[in-house]
């Protein structure tokens, strides 16, 4: 059977890996060798992978001269996961505040609406000249044509 290659995800990872066991800063080329001899990809795919790694902010990259130097550290990683837990926490909270809230809120708006007699038929009757509204307005748009103002406007 064929050998499937690796995913996008996979690379990423197998990427950070190396930064991680290896500790040093790389420039360019010495890391896309050592990829690329690990994990048997195409020097483009390094390079794109590299780059989403940097823009993700999951590696650093610092232009030293004339070349580019890439790094990696564990504590970043971690610290970047706890900050990222950190807001979604902050934001399940907040979450949880505003459905308290809202819960509240539907409760007051209960009280005083039961369903009585008057209510029904006050409903049916607003049902019923929303209804007649609707039929009134498909009325004037069909003799719309006819408004004087309407046939001004067209002449000039």
């Amino acid at each position: 059977s064929k050998k499937k290659g690796l995913s996008a995800e996979e690379k990423r990872a197998r990427m950070m890996e190396i930064f991680f066991e290896t500790l040093p800063t790389f420039p360019l080329r010495p890391c896309q060798h050592r990829i690329q001899k690990l994990y048997f990809l195409a020097a483009m795919s390094v390079k794109e992978i590299l780059q989403s790694l940097v823009d993700d902010g999951m590696v650093d990259c610092e232009r030293i001269g004339t070349s580019n130097y890439y790094w990696a550290f564990p504590s970043k990683a971690l610290h970047a996961r706890k900050r990222k837990l950190e807001i979604l926490e902050s934001q399940l909270s907040e979450g949880s505040q505003k459905h308290a809230n809202l819960q509240k809120s539907i409760e007051k708006a209960k009280i005083g609406r039961h369903e009585t007699e008057e209510r029904a038929m006050l409903a049916k009757e607003l049902s019923s000249l929303q209804n007649q509204r609707e039929q009134l307005k498909t009325e004037v748009e069909k003799y719309k044509e006819c408004d004087p103002q309407v046939i001004e406007e067209m002449r000039k």
